[in-house]
């Protein structure tokens, strides 16, 4: 039986490593998963991923600012087999799972 699995992160990056766990080490098809905004608002989460802070404060110089307008979300259709190793990975990354 197939189900639907959703956590919300709260930077791109999180949500990237979460999908790149789960691809890599549980052999899910990249296809499979999709990766989109949690509310209307086009975002890159709610706080700067960590390669955009420098000591703790955004990086000086760069080009514009992410857009800082809410949480990511990741959601991938998986066989209930696997369901939890899943469910492991996006909290490994900080995801927030989606009732």
């Amino acid at each position: 039986m197939t189900r639907l699995i959703s956590a919300d992160f709260k930077s791109r990056r999180d949500a990237e490593m979460a999908v790149e766990h789960i691809v890599q080490d549980h052999g899910l098809d990249r296809n499979a998963v999709e990766v989109g905004p949690a509310s209307n608002e086009n975002t890159a989460g709610t706080e700067a991923a960590r390669a955009d802070v420098e000591d703790g404060h955004p990086k000086a110089g760069t080009e514009g600012e992410p857009a800082l307008a809410g949480r990511i979300r990741v959601s991938v259709s998986v066989e209930e087999a696997i369901a939890g190793k899943v469910l492991s990975s996006f909290e490994t990354f900080g995801g927030d799972i989606r009732p």
